[in-house]
C-alpha cells in the first residue's frame, strides 16, 4: 500500500499477479468486540494478493456503525456485501437480525473458503446460520447469482456493505454498476461506503468514486468521521491522521429522497 501511484495495481486488481502462486501461509486469528462486550473471532487468510489477510479500519467502524443504527439498517433486512475479507460487517448484521445476508468477494476459492468457514464458526449467529451465504462475485458482472439468495418477496439488496474498497480505482465504474442493479428501488435502501484514504495523496481519485454515483441518480452523504488509534500500515506516506482517520458515506436513490413524504 506504500507504492507511488500504484495505478498498475489497479488496472491489474482482477488479475492473477506474477507471486500468487507463493507457498501457502497458515492462518490467523482476530477478535472484533461487539459494542454488547461479545467478542466475535474471525479467521483470516494466511496471506493473499487481494488484501483479504486483513481485518481492515473500514470494516470495522461500518460494523460499528450498523450496531448503532440496528433497527434501520439491520433488523429484518436485505442485505449484500461486496469485496468483504472475512465478512465482519456481514457477520455482525446477522448477529443483529437481518432477514438475508449474502457476504461475496473476488471468486478465489481461498477466499470464499475462509468466508464460510467464519459463518460456520460464529457461535454468535441463529443456528444453523441459514441467513447468511458466501458467494464469489465480480465486480460489474451479472448480478443474478446473488439476487437469486433474496426471499422470493425482494428484487433486489435492502443495504449494501462497501468496506476498504475504493482504493480500487480502476474497479469504481463496476463497483457503482454493482450498486445500481443490487440496491433496491425504495426511499429507505441504501449503500454504506466506508473507506481510508490510505494514500492520502490519492484521496481525489477515491473520492471520484462518488461523482460516479451522482451521475447514475445516486445521492451521496456523509454520515461518519473517525480516527482510529494507529495506522493499518505503518510503513506508508503521507498525512497520518488522513491514514488513520475513516470515512463512511451514504449512498441512496436521490429521485426516491426527494418525493418521500
Amino acid at each position: 500500500m506504500s507504492s507511488d501511484e500504484d495505478d498498475n495495481l489497479n488496472n491489474a486488481m482482477f488479475q492473477e499477479p506474477d507471486d500468487y502462486f507463493q507457498p501457502e501461509e497458515p492462518y490467523t486469528h482476530t477478535d472484533y468486540t461487539l459494542l454488547s462486550g461479545q467478542k466475535l473471532r474471525l479467521r483470516l487468510v494466511g496471506h493473499n494478493p487481494l488484501w483479504g489477510h486483513y481485518l481492515w479500519n473500514g470494516s470495522q467502524v461500518l460494523s460499528t456503525y450498523l450496531q448503532q443504527h440496528a433497527p434501520t439498517l439491520a433488523h429484518g433486512k436485505t442485505i449484500l456485501e461486496l469485496g468483504a475479507g472475512a465478512g465482519l460487517p456481514s457477520l455482525v448484521a446477522a448477529i443483529l437480525g437481518a432477514q438475508k445476508v449474502v457476504v461475496t468477494d473476488y471468486p478465489d476459492a481461498e477466499l470464499i473458503d475462509n468466508l464460510a468457514q467464519n459463518i460456520a464458526t460464529c457461535s454468535l449467529l441463529p443456528q444453523p446460520a441459514t441467513t447468511v451465504a458466501a458467494e464469489g462475485y465480480l465486480w460489474g458482472s451479472s448480478t443474478e447469482s446473488v439476487l437469486a439468495h433474496l426471499p422470493l418477496s425482494h428484487q433486489r439488496f435492502d443495504v449494501l456493505l462497501l468496506a476498504d474498497l475504493l482504493f480500487n480505482h480502476s474497479c469504481h465504474n463496476a463497483l457503482v454498476s454493482t450498486i445500481v442493479h443490487t440496491l433496491a428501488r425504495t426511499a429507505d435502501a441504501r449503500a454504506l461506503v466506508f473507506f481510508t484514504p490510505y494514500r492520502p495523496w490519492l484521496l481525489e481519485k477515491d473520492m471520484a468514486f462518488f461523482d460516479l454515483c451522482r451521475d447514475k441518480g445516486l445521492e451521496v452523504d456523509k454520515v461518519v468521521e473517525e480516527v482510529m488509534e494507529k495506522v493499518m500500515f505503518e510503513k506508508d506516506e503521507g498525512d497520518e491522521l488522513l491514514r488513520r482517520t475513516v470515512f463512511g458515506y451514504e449512498v441512496r436513490w436521490k429521485d426516491l429522497i426527494e418525493t418521500r413524504p
